[in-house]
């Protein structure tokens, strides 16, 4: 499963893969609407973000970082797990040592990796 616009998608719709890696998906289980509210704070909160580094205010960027953890969870990306069939959490890890790694194989995705070695 992939999105034409977007990176590859496990069949299950549980992440995204980016250089080999897989991260968390948003909860489908979100409305439209409940989702773009999300994305919306999150986007304020990396916007938040980047102004506290420029000010080089501690107390800011403490906040900022605290707002982008609340709408990453909110979003299903993190915090708990938003499925519940008791698989687990595979998020971060690189895909070829994953469940998907068959799936993932069958991509064709060049390796990224820190180890792949040059010759």
């Amino acid at each position: 499963m992939s999105d034409a616009d977007g990176p590859p998608r496990t069949p299950d719709g549980r992440y995204i893969v980016v250089r080999g890696r897989l991260w968390r998906a948003a909860n489908p289980n979100l409305t439209e609407d409940e989702r773009q509210q999300h994305v919306n704070a999150l986007m304020d909160a990396r916007r938040a973000v980047r102004d506290a580094k420029r000010s080089g205010n501690a107390e800011a960027m403490r906040a900022a970082r605290a707002a982008v953890q609340l709408s990453k969870e909110a979003l299903g990306e993190r915090g708990p797990v938003w499925w519940n069939d008791g698989a687990p959490d595979e998020n971060r890890r690189m895909a070829r040592n994953t469940r998907y790694a068959r799936w993932y194989a069958e991509l064709g995705e060049p390796d990224t990796s820190d180890t792949q070695r040059m010759n």
